[in-house]
Parts: structure tokens; sequence; C-alpha cells
């Protein structure tokens, strides 16, 4: 591996990632009262909490299993970060009753009350990874090639 480029699995991982932050931010935000009103209805019902926790599980397990990496910059720590938060989401989802669930995300996140600072989250690290999935990896290989061909220096 060439000294300062990144691994395939995080480059590709960055661009999955940042997307799908950046597109459910977008959408969270122009729909913001359906989105919060989804949410606290989705809390309260236990066979759909149940289907998405399994589903935030295996993201969660995917991602750790696939790519647990807690050296080599701040890009593939902020991916480890993001799986294995997703893998305890899922862990909470599945495990707690419904009224926990809400209990804890409605009433002590105060999902509603701090919609838009959630969103915005998302929408940050969507930014962030984005950028640095597709943009970020350009300029790497760029200068990587460049720093190749230049002449040593003696």
């Amino acid at each position: 591996m060439i000294r300062g480029t990144m691994p395939s699995r995080t480059i590709f991982l960055s661009r999955l990632l940042g997307l799908y932050c950046l597109l459910v931010a977008i959408g969270m935000m122009i729909h913001r009262q359906s989105t919060v009103e989804t949410v606290t209805a989705l809390l309260h019902d236990a066979p759909l909490m149940f289907i998405v926790g399994i589903m935030a599980l295996a993201a969660g397990l995917a991602i750790v299993l696939a790519h647990n990496v807690w050296s080599g910059g701040v890009l593939p720590v902020v991916i480890t970060v993001i799986g294995w938060l997703s893998l305890i989401k899922g862990l909470l989802f599945v495990f707690l009753t419904p009224d926990m669930e809400a209990d804890l995300f409605l009433d002590k996140m105060h999902y509603g009350q701090l919609f838009y600072i959630y969103a915005g989250i998302s929408l940050f690290l969507g930014v962030y990874l984005t950028y640095c999935g597709f943009v970020g990896d350009h300029l790497r290989s760029t200068k990587s090639g460049m720093m190749a061909n230049a002449p040593s220096r003696m």
C-alpha cells in the first residue's frame, strides 16, 4: 500500500455512510413534522422496533466486523465509531421494551425538541464522510501520485 492512501474499504464505507447520512438528513429536514410523528409512532410499535433493531444490529455488526479500525486518521475512526453506535442502537432496539425506548429517545434525549440538532449532526457527518470518500480520496491519490513522480532530493 502506498503511504498516504486510504484502504478501499474505508473509502467505500465513507461514501456509503456519507451519502446515507446526507440524504436522510435532508429528507428529515424537509419533512420535520412527519419525521417526528413517524419516529414517535415507531417507538411505540414493538414488532416494527424489533425489525428496525435487527437491521441496525446487522448494519452495526457488518461495519464493526469489517472495519474495526482505531488508528490511521480521523476518517477510519469516525467510520468505526458509527459502526459501534449502530451496533449499540440495534441492541437497545432489540432488547428494550417500547416504553423504555420511547422514554430514552423521546423523553431523555428530547428528540422532538432537539430535532434540528440531531438532523444537523447527521448532515454534518454526511457532508464530511461524502467529501472524504469522493473528493478526499481523489486528492490523496493525486498527491501520492505527484510525490511518487517527484525527483528525489539529496
